[in-house]
């Protein structure tokens, strides 16, 4: 086994990964020497660019779509990327969705697609990957949450507790699983230029300490860095410009 610092030939699955922080994490992880696999449900053209940035980079990549809330479609995916790139050695959990609703506008309906996309579909890809990671005795998952998962944000209290959620899986998954070569940490980004800030009217970087908004590269950075660190589980690492101390 390589060292845990070096990527050169490990597989990487990105979920959400044919743009924004997904796109950052899996080119950033493919210049690190990683093959990767991009996970989509509906941006097939976006994911198929990441792709072939990939490639022209000398590694191999597939794109590969799921819904990653459906535990049949997670499955699936995860066969493929093992036909096609190996078993997957890094998980990058980053598929989500953010719909912004005031509390009283919230039905079951929305609250259980926030939770099943956010949060359950972290659950369904790490249990799927976890077997060739215990096999292999290494592994690193790197859950994309909030900074609304600790200060409750703007987007609604259906997504900062689907993103609050991740943070309980990522420390029970942590203390599991440590002795087994395999670590779990989290991510949380604020207000990072991306779609979702876009939309959002009246946001400005004038909110973030530093006095910018952060970008997707500097997340991916992040994620990166958790990836080549053994040493380094259950933590949450904020990318928040200053906006929450912890």
């Amino acid at each position: 086994m390589t060292a845990s610092s070096d990527l050169t030939d490990m597989v990487a699955l990105v979920t959400g990964g044919g743009r924004g922080i997904g796109r950052a994490v899996a080119l950033a992880l493919a210049d690190c020497g990683a093959h990767v696999a991009i996970g989509y449900r509906a941006q097939e053209a976006e994911a198929q660019e990441v792709r072939a940035a990939i490639e022209d980079r000398g590694r191999r990549a597939i794109a590969v779509r799921a819904d990653v809330a459906v535990a049949s479609e997670v499955a699936a995916m995860v066969r493929e990327v093992e036909r096609t790139l190996g078993p997957v050695e890094i998980l990058v959990n980053n598929a989500g969705v953010a719909r912004r609703q005031p509390p009283e506008a919230i039905t079951e309906t929305d609250w259980d697609e926030i939770l099943d996309v956010n949060l359950k579909s972290a659950f369904l890809v790490t249990q799927a990957v976890l077997p060739g990671m215990r096999q292999a005795g290494w592994g690193r998952i790197v859950n994309v949450s909030s900074v609304a998962a600790e200060i409750g944000g703007i987007v609604g209290p259906h997504y900062a507790a689907s993103k609050a959620g991740m943070l309980g899986l990522t420390r029970a998954y942590a203390s599991l699983l440590a002795r087994e070569g395999i670590t779990v940490n989290a991510v949380t980004p604020a207000l990072i230029e991306t779609d979702m800030i876009r939309t959002i009217p009246g946001i400005s970087p004038d909110r973030i300490p530093v006095g910018r908004f952060g970008t997707i590269e500097e997340v991916a950075d992040v994620v990166v860095m958790l990836v080549r660190n053994g040493y380094v589980t259950g933590q949450t690492v904020g990318v928040n410009g200053g906006l929450y101390f912890g």
